[in-house]
């Protein structure tokens, strides 16, 4: 039975909650494998609406098992948070797992990181403040804090006290903040280790013996390809990898194992937070973008930059991750226009650019290319199947399919969870 990844196709907030919900009732595991609760998932229940930062979308599927793999940081406060909202909703959580080898946002990573972030100033890369970052600078420079450490209380002080040596150091005389105690850090801590305990598992174990006994794995990515940290619009990235390969390295099952990766792409383009956007619109346009389609960020609150599709960020996705299918989402936000632009290539220097620069110049400096596409006036919410739809709207999504090098699969025609038009099986 096939491992699927599912992951965005542009800068994130492309509707992934949505379309791992709709294919969670036909999987028995849904692994988030890298970020943390920097990303935010609004899954549509009936009248119901749930905002999931840190937790995979799949929990609230009962059939399915949902996994936090290793790839992923974590915040305690904000896991028990959401727990705690969802089982007062009636939601069973119960069945969630989460890798004893996730490392851990302590309150010094978040302190690190809002302190530094100030101080860039007009350099700031747009962060959420939330310590992602510096938990992965922590973790890949070997002073991070795992979940297994909770259960070794001189293992915790130790690494605990190392970490801060150096950050108090940055604390109190770069920054002019108070030092740190880590006596508080490691009660704090500690504090989370037997409510944390049952959820604690080898799901690196536990998922290879899922897929050796014909289980069907879904792997999450959090933010979006172009948020990549190899990949992506550098720096004004995320620190992980939520690209088709972080899949693997996130959560321990091998390529080899990996069937079909799904990018989730919206019909226009949005991004939150600093750099470069070639096709964003500053005009009426796209606040009507923004209105319609209610872009604001789910874990940020901020309001999402908006604006036109994208075909040259497609192709790259479909590239780097080896997309397989696109879903796409939010068809429904476009119906009113009388004509749709899509960017088919950049101009660069005079240029016509089809695929994405490599340099970071360039690509400040892409202006898009646009191919006007008719526009379409009917409701489409309704829509149970591709023929059902306007045949400006099947044309658009051809359109789309063709410019991005991979065969469109759904389409979102609204939030709900039945507001879906399948057109391929992903399983």
């Amino acid at each position: 039975m096939p491992a699927l990844v599912l992951l965005g196709a542009q800068w994130g907030d492309e509707g992934k909650g949505k379309a791992t919900d709709l294919l969670g009732g036909s999987v028995d595991y849904v692994v988030r494998y890298q970020g943390g609760n920097n990303a935010g998932h609004t899954v549509v229940v009936g009248d119901q609406k749930y905002a999931l930062h840190l937790l995979p979308s799949g929990i609230l599927t009962p059939e399915c098992t949902p996994v936090i793999g290793n790839g992923v940081v974590v915040d305690p406060s904000v896991l028990f948070s959401e727990l705690n909202g969802l089982n007062e909703r009636g939601v069973d959580t119960s069945k969630l797992l989460i890798s004893g080898n996730a490392h851990i946002i302590t309150p010094y990573n978040v302190t690190v990181d809002k302190v530094t972030e100030r101080f860039l100033g007009k350099r700031k890369i747009g962060t959420t403040g939330r310590g992602i970052g510096p938990t992965y600078a922590d973790k890949i420079n070997r002073v991070g804090i795992r979940i297994q450490d909770l259960y070794d209380e001189s293992i915790l002080t130790q690494k605990v006290e190392a970490a801060l040596e150096v950050k108090n150091q940055l604390l109190t005389k770069l920054y002019n903040r108070r030092a740190i105690e880590a006596g508080q850090v490691v009660e704090e801590l500690l504090g989370y280790a037997d409510r944390l305990k049952p959820y604690v598992a080898d799901t690196v174990l536990i998922l290879n013996q899922a897929l050796e006994q014909d289980k069907v794995v879904l792997f999450e990515g959090g933010q979006g390809t172009l948020l990549d940290i190899d990949h992506g619009t550098y720096p004004f990235v995320t620190s992980s990898n939520p690209t088709a390969g972080g899949a693997c390295t996130g959560s321990g099952v091998g390529p080899t194992k990996i069937s079909r990766v799904i990018g989730i792409l919206k019909a226009y383009t949005t991004r939150v937070g600093s750099g470069p956007f070639p096709t964003e619109l500053l005009d009426e346009d796209g606040e009507a973008l923004r209105r319609i389609g209610g872009e604001r960020g789910v874990t940020t609150g901020r309001d999402r930059r908006c604006g036109w599709f994208d075909a040259v960020i497609a192709r790259y996705a479909t590239r780097v991750n080896g997309l397989t299918d696109f879903f796409l989402t939010k068809l429904d936000v476009l119906t009113g226009w009388e004509e749709i632009p899509v960017c088919v290539a950049y101009e660069i220097d005079g240029k016509r650019v089809e695929e994405l620069p490599y340099s970071q110049t360039d690509f400040h400096h892409a202006k898009p290319i646009y191919e006007n596409l008719p526009g379409w006036s009917e409701d489409i919410t309704k829509a149970k199947s591709f023929s059902d739809l306007p045949k400006n709207a099947q044309a658009y999504v051809r359109a789309l399919e063709d410019m991005s090098g991979a065969q469109i699969s759904a389409i979102g025609v609204g939030p709900g969870r039945d507001e879906t038009i399948e057109i391929n099986s992903f399983i």
